[in-house]
């Protein structure tokens, strides 16, 4: 195979260059090496905050696309990790990049047939537009090698809501990706896979800066992601709900210092409040307040085995959609059928009074 990339060996890993024709660019500031493996795929924290939303929430424009990913034996054993980062100057995705025919991914399983598993950490979920195709590419890629699962975990959606143009494309190209479920998943980053993420390809993070809290506006968007790819792919997500620790007196103090904040900016008409411990909708909060958490650790799970399903569903629904039953109808539940025999007894003071009078002479004449 004619490879369509070139890999330097660098101090701490390999830089690669993923196209032939790439070359130093003043519109792109990652040219020509957009694949970075190893120790060398570190970023700096304002890089990670700025594109991955952490810890206060999503940044808005957002312009450059960043994805981390881990190849991974059927064991779990760790391969190679690293990152890709768009090209600006050329509009090219990150996972076109990687899952190009000929390129990245296909020459590592190639060179390597003991990757079993594939998991990305993007900074976006990955779309199907006309410029970049990538869920073209990755479904093409996960065709051509069958027992290799690929786990997609992202921080925020991309394109997927009503006012883009190419938001139906990419919501039926998720569909379509989900549907190869169990080889594929798609979730949000959530929990301690953000620590995880910290401690793994972010420069400059040790010891307790790893885990820092996840603020309440991070962890609402969590939340929110998981809901929308419920929601466009039918198949529930992995995610980890952050839960709130149980001592009375911190929840005191968390909602004393949650008091009189906006989540505006973040979820536009919607609001939450803390009861009892708990986010629940209504009141608003500030983003930049953090929550008191007990931190979930990250479950890294053995990848799932292709071929112990082969009777898996091409399109799992796991909602309902409940009849719309208005107030009429509700007083209406209470009465019986029309059609169905009902004994109607009224039992009066006197009735009751005569019923009791028998039962003691049938008991005087027993005696």
């Amino acid at each position: 195979m004619e490879p369509l990339y070139e890999e330097y060996l660098a101090n701490r890993g390999t830089i690669v260059k993923p196209y032939y024709w790439l070359r130093f660019s003043l519109d792109c500031s990652n040219c020509p090496y957009h694949i970075r493996t190893g120790e060398e795929a570190r970023v700096p924290y304002t890089e990670f905050y700025q594109i991955f939303g952490f810890p206060y929430g999503p940044t808005y424009p957002q312009t450059k696309h960043l994805t981390f990913y881990e190849l991974k034996t059927s064991s779990g054993s760790l391969v190679q990790k690293g990152h890709a980062s768009s090209c600006t100057g050329n509009d090219i995705h990150p996972e076109s990049m990687l899952f190009e025919m000929n390129g990245y991914f296909d020459s590592a399983i190639h060179n390597n047939d003991g990757i079993r598993h594939i998991i990305l950490y993007s900074s976006n979920s990955p779309c199907n537009e006309a410029n970049h195709c990538c869920i073209s590419k990755m479904y093409n890629f996960l065709v051509m090698y069958p027992d290799v699962t690929l786990s997609i975990y992202f921080s925020q959606l991309y394109h997927t809501e009503a006012e883009f143009p190419a938001s139906a494309w990419n919501r039926e190209a998720l569909r379509s990706l989900a549907s190869l479920w169990p080889q594929v998943t798609l979730s949000p980053i959530s929990g301690g896979i953000w620590h995880s993420l910290l401690n793994n390809f972010v420069s400059g993070m040790s010891g307790v800066t790893v885990f820092q809290p996840i603020l309440t506006g991070r962890a609402l968007a969590d939340r929110h992601n998981a809901y929308e790819i419920n929601a466009i792919t039918g198949v529930k997500p992995y995610f980890t709900n952050i839960l709130p620790q149980a001592k009375e007196n911190q929840n005191i103090k968390a909602r004393a210092a949650l008091e009189g904040y906006h989540l505006n900016n973040v979820f536009p008409r919607q609001s939450f409040q803390v009861t009892s411990g708990q986010l629940q909708p209504n009141l608003t909060r500030d983003p930049r307040v953090p929550v008191i958490f007990v931190l979930v650790p990250f479950r890294n799970l053995p990848p799932i085995h292709v071929g112990q399903n082969p009777h898996k569903p091409r399109n799992i629904v796991k909602h309902l959609n409940m009849p719309q039953i208005s107030f009429q109808e509700t007083n209406d539940l209470r009465r019986p059928p029309i059609g169905m025999p009902v004994e109607r007894v009224e039992i009066t003071e006197q009735f009751a009074s005569s019923k009791e009078a028998d039962e003691k002479k049938k008991k005087k004449g027993k005696n």
